[in-house]
């Protein structure tokens, strides 16, 4: 029996990888299970992007290694799209690396910043990842509390109270994920103040920032100086593009050419024809955004109806691609979530997968059509 590297002790099988699989047995067994609980979108890809990946199948150099930096063009779209939406200017040939998804940046960064014990500060609740990948290569998780009664937000004048000497990173998310709160300049400005003062690589991982909002934020708008911040972005959710695997780092150009050591080393460039879909895909135009959200306004005014029904409260000043709901019940997260699954054949996330400051919450995706919402609330509503 060969053993496993020890940095695998410290971490678990993905919550939803192993969940799916009792839902897929389940299914097996002919349940038909409602799926509320992954943000993986099931709207289809725009489709003049899709004709851009058929037709550039054709083209001479198509199957052939790519450049590890991405295609020219592909930079140059993502520095036009962050100066149309954001109004930052970025080079496109020092300070924009094309990412195979934002998921495998976070390690990309981990890699190239983090040794063995340094420290990382890490949200909770907040995307599993973080913490996961931070274990992976050795360095330490510092979880900083998020709450309701600080909107989500990281209370920074606390934190600078303690003592942040081996602190190397630190990972923001927003707009919010699973929470759905958002940011604000003034924040962004404080955040950054207050990572310069402790020397700390702030990245912000923003793939939501056009899904039900109404002002698209990076926190490179903020900044004066970028030397110390990173943001990752992603074409997954807002382009529906989720499984094409299209991602993207901006910042500084010091930092940028650090990732790209990591990068240039685990993968032989990103798939032409997925290249060009993306460069079509960034340069859409508004009413692309005003449809997605029209689409997914309706269907959470249906999860709202589905929350009422199962007696959950939840902030309606919220964005992004999900529903976080409070529960007033001696239970926990999880033994809702899995009597809901039992019983109603309706599978949501408990909010605990996101820390321990997810405990009394639950999360819905917005990614099925309202018919299909819908029937979950006439599961709720019908006895058993």
């Amino acid at each position: 029996m060969i053993e496993e590297a020890k940095r695998l002790h410290s971490v678990k099988e993905y919550y939803f990888s192993k969940k799916l699989r009792e839902v897929r047995q389940l299914i097996k067994e002919g349940k038909d299970v409602i799926n509320l609980a992954i943000g993986s979108p099931d709207l289809s890809a725009p489709e003049h992007v899709v004709s851009a990946l058929k037709q550039s199948v054709h083209e001479p150099n198509a199957h052939k290694y790519q450049s590890y930096q991405g295609l020219p063009e592909l930079r140059l779209a993502i520095s036009k799209f962050y100066q149309k939406h954001y109004q930052v200017e970025l080079n496109p040939e020092t300070e924009v690396l094309p990412l195979m998804g934002s998921k495998e940046g976070i390690m990309h960064i981990s890699m190239a910043f983090l040794n063995a014990g340094d420290e990382v500060l890490i949200p909770n609740p907040g995307y599993p990842t973080y913490s996961a990948v931070t274990q992976l290569v050795q360095a330490k998780p510092l979880f900083y509390d998020l709450n309701a009664e600080n909107n989500w937000l990281p209370d920074l004048k606390s934190l600078a109270k303690k003592d942040l000497s081996k602190v190397k990173m630190m990972w923001v998310n927003y707009p919010n994920m699973p929470t759905g709160a958002e940011a604000k300049d003034s924040f962004f400005q404080e955040l950054l103040v207050f990572g310069k003062a402790h020397n700390i690589l702030i990245v912000n991982d923003n793939p939501y920032s056009f899904i039900l909002t109404n002002e698209p934020k990076s926190m490179l708008t903020s900044s004066q100086n970028n030397s110390n911040i990173l943001e990752l972005n992603s074409l997954s959710k807002v382009f529906n593009m989720a499984g094409w695997r299209v991602g993207m780092l901006v910042g500084d150009a010091e930092l940028i050419a650090s990732v790209l050591k990591v990068k240039s080393n685990m993968d032989s460039g990103m798939f032409y024809g997925i290249q060009k879909g993306a460069i079509k895909a960034l340069h859409l135009e508004q009413t692309w955004f005003d449809n997605l959200n029209e689409i997914y306004t309706e269907r959470r005014e249906k999860i709202w109806q589905l929350a009422d029904e199962l007696k959950l409260t939840y902030d309606k000043n919220t964005s992004g691609l999900f529903v976080w709901a409070k529960h007033n019940s001696d239970q926990t997260s999880e033994n809702i979530t899995d009597e809901l699954l039992y019983k109603h054949d309706i599978f949501i996330t408990p909010g605990t997968v996101f820390g321990s400051n997810g405990e009394g919450y639950v999360r819905f995706s917005l990614c099925a059509n309202a018919s299909i919402i819908d029937q979950a609330t006439q599961r709720v509503k019908k006895p058993l």
